[in-house]
């Protein structure tokens, strides 16, 4: 394949710009690297702050997008595990020749699986980012995480049984596969906040109490206290709004720690000692390097045996135009449960 041959992309053409549909040329994979046709490509949160804020990028017109799954077109110099036609999903990165979408991508091959059997192309969309974020939240080590034992190392599955932890905002993306590697690694209670509408899909998930995430902060603290006598290590709030960072921050015992996935709004104090954590969910930052090599290698296994399971996504029409439209309702949040997944083939 030349370099020469072009594709279609959606471009942010400026920084807070506005997202139209233009030309990219198809990239070639270099050392450790495949190229990608992208059959699904799911939205994010962070997809529409890097318009609105304009953060994250520093060269347009840019190609955004972190959650990719396709088949593989090319493989570079060194890759051993992937060969051309693999269904595979990879964890893009803000670069426009690795992000989600366009039509092809580059994936790096410590961060692609293959998709098993069992899954379509619109669930393995789901994964990346919000995967790797619960991950790099409760197991990284450095600073992005509560440096607790991984479920896929020698003897990790199980390891924090009989211990509490909460989870804000369950239903979100980041929230339901926190639940589900908290079931993994052992604990419980396994409390969420969430909508009651999602409930018993969230249980499903692993969750073994559910309460209403419009609950005020006075009240859920005497639930959650019922369940764990008043001890509380850990809280991962996947939505961190300045409220909800509050109710974790309240929830905690005595040096208990919060993971956010936004920037701290509570002080560290009260002489409590609990301490709030924000993470970050690329693999490819040097410090979660390692650790996402591990969840990787073993994810395709885990999905393929249900251990881990996709959640719920709505496909959007119009291909990568499709896009624009997500966003805005993303922003708006009208999207509650599950990801929006675009199919960029579909692009006219």
């Amino acid at each position: 394949m030349s370099d020469t041959k072009q594709q279609k992309a959606l471009f942010l053409q400026s920084q807070k710009g506005q997202f139209a549909v233009g030309l990219n040329s198809i990239p070639k994979p270099g050392k450790d690297e495949v190229l990608i046709q992208v059959h699904s490509a799911a939205l994010n949160p962070v997809d529409y702050k890097v318009q609105e804020h304009g953060i994250f990028v520093e060269k347009y017109p840019a190609v955004l997008g972190e959650d990719i799954a396709g088949i593989v077109e090319e493989v570079g110099e060194g890759v051993r595990n992937f060969v051309k036609g693999d269904k595979v999903f990879t964890h893009g990165q803000f670069s426009n020749d690795h992000s989600a979408f366009q039509q092809f991508t580059l994936g790096v091959a410590d961060f692609t699986a293959k998709i098993p059997g069992n899954l379509g192309y619109n669930e393995a969309a789901t994964i990346p980012l919000a995967f790797d974020t619960a991950s790099t939240g409760l197991y990284n080590d450095n600073k992005y995480g509560l440096g607790l034992t991984p479920p896929w190392v020698k003897n990790g599955i199980g390891m924090y049984s009989a211990s509490p932890i909460v989870i804000l905002g369950g239903a979100s993306a980041v929230g339901s596969y926190a639940i589900q590697l908290a079931r993994i690694s052992g604990f419980g209670p396994l409390i969420v906040t969430a909508s009651p509408t999602h409930e018993a899909y969230l249980k499903s998930l692993g969750a073994t109490h559910v309460f209403d995430r419009h609950l005020s902060a006075t009240a859920l603290k005497a639930e959650v206290d019922k369940f764990t006598g008043g001890h509380l290590k850990y809280v991962y709030d996947a939505i961190s709004l300045p409220q909800t960072q509050q109710i974790g921050w309240s929830l905690l015992s005595p040096k208990g720690r919060l993971v956010l996935t936004l920037p701290p709004s509570v002080k560290e104090d009260e002489g409590k000692g609990r301490t709030a954590i924000r993470t970050f969910g690329s693999p490819h930052a040097e410090e979660n390097k390692q650790l996402c090599k591990g969840s990787w290698a073993i994810l395709s296994e885990w999905l393929e045996a249900g251990t881990i399971e996709p959640i719920r996504y709505e496909v959007l029409p119009n291909g990568l135009e499709g896009i624009i439209e997500g966003l805005d309702r993303l922003k708006k949040g009208q999207v509650s449960g599950k990801k929006l997944v675009a199919h960029p083939q579909d692009t006219k």
